[in-house]
């Protein structure tokens, strides 16, 4: 992946080095001590106040031409903020001006298959491994020369970021990941969960049959607001809110880099084979070093783990908040004021 990644500029910490940092931070920073240190209290914003981004920006970046909003100062310090399946990112229009108020460079891209997001070549595979869209961020930061940025996601995001923070540490700050530590591999995916566990996979394995995917292909707007649905139960939103992410789904190559992620996790399609060396490094579930909160919502209906099953994984400053008040699975739009503030909170661990 030369041709994407300088890595001259970007040197992998390997093993010994997040062993090193597991001994220095090996105690979780708590609430009480971060309050120590002072923070920045945001305004009280109701969900849904915004319904759009003041600025919408293309540029190409390794394999992409790559759409994304922008708000905030040009000087900032950055905030990447990564979106998850099936939404966009409308998932951050109530973060990005409150981090942007708070003197941010917020910089929200469409993944790949999303949104105003194009392959630049017709012939590159459309490939949804998470390490490709992992690497697809690292090209976005070098192409709009950013060395350095908080990372914040959920769902695919989350996902993202913290490959970015296991892969490429010196490129990340600090990182928010709602529903915590999400690296998994093929050969772990392999072993079954109980069938409790399963049955909220059930997305997982319709999209493993041709069946499926004609039927994600036929009625994505429709399975797109199921999820929505089952994933946050407790969440109102309304027929314009769902539209404006909808949209993002009328991507050309949408279909197929939703199906090829799931089909990849079960091991029942190949990735590139650019992408072995960080998949190999990916399988040994490797710990993330940089400072991070992780964030839970008290409603989340999609599957997630718990979060006392990955507190061990972060081994720097560390800190986990359940978000209460009937908050489901896309937790920056229903709770937009908490995701905002673990992003500065973070920032001044």
């Amino acid at each position: 992946m030369s041709e994407q990644i300088n890595h001259n500029r970007r040197r992998f910490f390997g093993m010994t080095a997040i062993a090193l940092a597991a001994v220095e931070f090996g105690v979780a920073r708590t609430a009480a001590a971060q309050s120590a240190q002072g923070s920045v209290s945001l305004p009280d914003v109701k969900a849904g106040t915004n319904t759009s981004f003041e600025a919408l920006k293309q540029v190409k970046a390794g394999v992409l031409d790559i759409g994304y909003a922008e708000a905030g100062e040009a000087d900032g310090p950055v905030v990447l903020l990564l979106h998850g399946w099936p939404y966009d990112i409308y998932s951050f229009v109530d973060v990005a001006p409150l981090l942007a108020s708070a003197g941010y460079r917020v910089i929200v891209p469409y993944l790949r298959g999303y949104g105003t997001t194009r392959f630049l070549d017709d012939q590159t595979a459309r490939n949804g491994q998470p390490s490709a869209l992992a690497a697809d961020m690292i090209a976005l930061l070098d192409a709009l020369d950013i060395e350095k940025a908080v990372i914040a996601g959920y769902d695919w995001g989350g996902r993202t970021a913290n490959i970015m923070a296991a892969l490429w540490p010196e490129r990340c700050k600090a990182m928010v990941s709602v529903s915590g530590y999400l690296i998994g591999s093929q050969e772990a995916n392999l072993k079954p969960l109980p069938p409790k566990a399963e049955l909220a996979w059930w997305y997982q394995f319709y999209f493993a049959t041709e069946r499926g995917r004609l039927g994600y292909e036929s009625n994505t707007h429709d399975f797109a607001k199921l999820i929505w649905q089952t994933a946050s139960p407790k969440w109102k939103f309304d027929d314009a809110t769902f539209d404006r992410s909808a949209a993002a789904f009328d991507n050309p190559d949408h279909v197929a880099i939703v199906i090829h992620n799931y089909r990849w996790r079960l091991g029942l399609v190949e990735g590139e084979a650019k992408y072995d060396a960080y998949e190999k490094t990916l399988a040994a579930l490797p710990m993330i070093s940089v400072p991070t909160i992780t964030m839970e919502g008290d409603a989340n209906g999609a599957p997630h783990p718990e979060p006392s099953a990955y507190a061990a994984k972060f081994s720097g400053r560390y800190e986990h908040r359940t978000i209460g008040g009937g908050i489901g699975h896309n937790l920056p739009q229903e709770a937009p004021q908490a995701f905002a503030q673990a992003v500065i909170d973070v920032d001044r661990f």
